[in-house]
């Protein structure tokens, strides 16, 4: 008797210690990205000139995933920006920036996303965009302006339609929206900073 109690003890701390472990990732994931004192806000608008950077001649827009392989929330985003590749991609050219310290090939990075996309490894693409956290979107325009730079979703695991940054975004691109109207919690980077995965 005396074991089987010693043993729902022991499952009932472990259950909390878990449960507590969670809780407090996902409070650290509430908690906005520290903007860098460096940082140089790029606005709405703003031409971005992205060398080597090859565009297809029918100058679709472009989305760039900034993608951490390291970062947890990089990987808690990959089924909601599978879903963005497999819904837009006939209209938007989608391209994955690796912000990462480590060193992948490009197929590495293909595989851990399961898409084969365009991969970029020039981290200075970042401060030319804005970004200082992973997981980023970026989208531009057909002629290089920034529309939209912010977070994909407000949920950690990119679940809340009503918080869905970044589709909004797209959607509102490709419906010619010059007007769209952005939730401040959108543009408040979230995340792992960069260049290293501290979140």
């Amino acid at each position: 008797m005396i074991k089987k109690g010693l043993v729902i003890i022991w499952l009932l701390v472990l259950t909390s210690a878990v449960g507590a472990l969670f809780w407090y990732q996902d409070w650290l994931y509430q908690l906005p990205t520290p903007v860098p004192k460096n940082y140089k806000l790029v606005t709405t608008g703003s031409v971005i000139e992205l060398k080597g950077l090859l565009r297809e001649k029918s100058k679709k827009p472009v989305f760039l995933h900034f993608f951490n392989p390291d970062c947890p929330c990089s990987r808690f985003n990959k089924i909601h920006f599978q879903s963005l590749v497999r819904q837009y991609s006939q209209h938007v050219t989608f391209i994955v920036v690796v912000m990462s310290i480590k060193t992948y090939s490009v197929q590495q990075i293909q595989e851990k996303l399961e898409l084969n996309l365009p991969v970029m490894f020039d981290k200075s693409i970042a401060a030319v965009c804005g970004v200082y956290s992973t997981p980023q979107a970026v989208l531009l325009d057909s002629k290089n302006r920034l529309y939209y730079r912010g977070n994909y979703n407000r949920s950690r695991y990119c679940t809340d339609e009503r918080t869905s940054y970044a589709k909004r975004a797209l959607i509102g691109l490709l419906n010619k929206d010059a007007n769209q109207v952005i939730d401040p919690l959108a543009v408040r980077a979230y995340g792992c900073s960069l260049p290293y995965c501290k979140n």
